[in-house]
C-alpha cells in the first residue's frame, strides 16, 4: 500500500514535469536531431536513462535541502489516517461518526495544501533546469526516436501526449517536405523514453536519498 502510494505521488510530479514538453509553441518542433550527436539506439536508450537517474539524484538533492521528511511524513500519516476513517464511517453508514469527522474537514483541506506546497516548492527549483537541459542540451544529442515499444504508449485520447509514434506521424516523415522524425510505428520519442527512465528510477533513488513519500 505504501509503495502504491509512493509511485502514485512520484507519476504524479514526473508527469508535471514533462508535460510542458507537449504544449504547443514552447518548442519549435519535435525534440532531438536528424543527425545526433549519439548514434545508435541502444547507446541512445542507455544515455537518457542515465541522464533520467542524474536528473532525480538532483531533484532528490534539492528536495532533502527544502523540504522537512520529518513533517512532510507527519503530515501524510495523520492525512491518510483521517480518509481511512472517514472512509470507514461512510462503509459503515454512521452518521454520528461521519458528522464528527467532517468537522476536521477545513483542517485536513488546510494540511494537504501544505503537503501541497511542499511538493511543488522543490520542483520551482529544478523546473529552469529541466527546461534548459531539454531544449539545448539534449536535442543535439540524440534523434527524434530512441526506443521501440512494443505496443502504443499513446493513452491519452486526443493525440496531445503522445510517447510514441503513430502511422500517421510515420507517413509524414516518408513525405521529401516533412521532418523524418520516425519510420516505424510504436517508436518511443526520446523525451518519453526519459519520462518512462524517470518513473522507473525515481522510486529507487527517493528511498536511497530517504526523500520517500513511503510512510512505513
Amino acid at each position: 500500500m505504501e509503495w502504491g502510494i509512493t509511485m502514485e505521488v512520484n507519476f504524479i510530479l514526473d508527469f508535471i514535469n514533462s508535460i510542458w514538453l507537449q504544449i504547443p509553441g514552447v518548442g519549435s518542433g519535435p525534440l532531438g536531431s536528424a543527425d545526433p550527436l549519439v548514434k545508435g539506439i541502444i547507446q541512445s536508450a542507455l544515455g537518457i536513462v542515465g541522464i533520467a537517474i542524474c536528473l532525480n539524484l538532483f531533484n532528490a538533492v534539492i528536495r532533502k535541502k527544502m523540504v522537512d521528511q520529518n513533517k512532510l511524513r507527519r503530515l501524510m500519516k495523520e492525512t491518510k489516517a483521517w480518509q481511512k476513517e472517514r472512509m470507514t464511517a461512510f462503509r459503515a453508514k454512521d452518521q454520528d461518526k461521519i458528522n464528527e469527522i467532517n468537522k476536521k474537514s477545513a483542517y485536513m483541506n488546510k494540511m494537504n495544501m501544505e503537503l501541497m506546497q511542499m511538493n511543488m516548492r522543490p520542483m520551482m527549483i529544478t523546473f529552469i533546469p529541466l527546461i534548459l537541459i531539454f531544449y539545448f542540451v539534449l536535442p543535439p544529442l540524440f534523434a527524434y526516436t530512441v526506443a521501440v515499444s512494443p505496443i502504443s504508449l499513446n493513452f491519452i485520447p486526443g493525440g496531445y501526449f503522445e510517447l510514441t509514434c503513430t502511422a500517421e506521424k510515420v507517413a509524414e516523415s516518408a513525405l521529401p517536405d516533412h521532418r523524418q522524425v520516425c519510420h516505424h510505428v510504436n517508436e518511443v520519442y526520446f523525451w518519453a523514453w526519459y519520462f518512462l527512465s524517470s518513473i522507473a528510477f525515481s522510486g529507487i533513488i527517493m528511498r536511497v536519498t530517504k526523500t520517500t513519500m513511503d510512510l512505513s
